[in-house]
């Protein structure tokens, strides 16, 4: 049994659990089985004391529906993207992404935040992937009006089970009659995700009988990102993950993740998330942001980093 900040007490198996860590109270249950294979995070928050913080966020190789239930971000700002600047959003959709972003908040943050697999995301949404590509996208304007009133309910009810009840509720019936991932792409995404994004995309291509141009194009269409931009992210992902461990030397990171060098490890730690490897290691990160002052430093907690 838990007792939350906000009086709501949770008990019995599946139950709501509350705790703080850090700076934030952090609210979970155990995902809808029918998510499952859809789904990678899903995680409940709120500030327990309201501060102002500004984040680089960097990919994950997973979408995210983020329902924002107080204040809005006051922005985010996708880092070389043309009109990649979002300015003041709330509850909001990110696709793939393969660059970093800036997001600043004003503080008083309280929101559920879903991480879907990419097919899982294409189905969900129930449009392109590549439509929404390094960009963060108003709730509304991906899933309909009818996302909007599922928002204030949500916001409208205190009770976090009710909260994730409105939530599985909607999620289940989008992906009931969402669109299915064609089975090669599906197989693609397996090979490339299963291989940390190492093995050559031709090969994919031959395994599920297309040209690689062909693969290209349904594939870019469903995920988000090329089979190569996808590989890119798959080993810097991978790299972070070693970085966190700690226990092996930057050359060796470098081949094991499938980079020719310690040199092209910097590199694309630079394109992919505006910072070197050692800066990576040193700061914390949320849900997958590193942060860039104190207040977004102190303000999130480690598991929600994405580390």
């Amino acid at each position: 049994m838990v007792l939350g900040a906000r009086g709501a007490t949770t008990a019995g198996a599946g139950a709501v659990e509350i705790v703080r860590l850090g700076g934030l109270w952090r609210v979970t249950r155990p995902w809808h089985p029918a998510l499952r294979p859809y789904v990678r995070s899903y995680v409940g928050y709120w500030e327990a004391v309201a501060t102002p913080y500004e984040a680089r966020l960097v990919p994950t190789g997973r979408a995210t529906l983020l329902i924002s239930l107080a204040e809005p971000f006051s922005q985010v700002r996708r880092l070389g993207v043309r009109g990649g600047d979002s300015g003041s959003i709330g509850s909001l959709v990110v696709g793939l992404e393969d660059r970093p972003a800036i997001c600043t908040h004003p503080g008083g943050q309280e929101a559920i935040r879903v991480e879907f697999t990419p097919l899982g995301a294409y189905r969900l949404f129930g449009m392109p992937m590549s439509e929404l590509t390094n960009l963060a996208v108003g709730v509304r304007d991906v899933l309909g009006p009818e996302a909007g009133e599922l928002v204030e309910r949500m916001a409208a009810t205190p009770d976090w089970a009710a909260r994730f009840d409105l939530l599985d509720a909607a999620l289940l019936a989008r992906l009931e009659f969402g669109p299915r991932p064609t089975p090669e792409v599906g197989h693609a995404w397996h090979l490339l995700s299963g291989s940390a994004g190492t093995i050559p995309i031709a090969r994919i291509a031959a395994e599920v009988g297309w040209s690689q141009g062909y693969l290209s194009r349904r594939f870019t269409q469903q995920i988000g990102l090329t089979p190569k931009a996808s590989a890119r992210v798959l080993r810097f992902r991978h790299a972070v993950a070693l970085l966190g461990r700690g226990a092996a030397s930057l050359a060796d990171i470098s081949t094991a993740c499938g980079f020719y060098d310690q040199a092209h490890l910097n590199r694309e730690f630079r394109a992919i998330a505006g910072t070197t490897p050692g800066q990576m290691t040193a700061a914390r990160r949320v849900e997958g942001a590193v942060a860039l002052t104190t207040s977004a430093d102190s303000s999130k907690t480690e598991e929600e980093r994405g580390g």
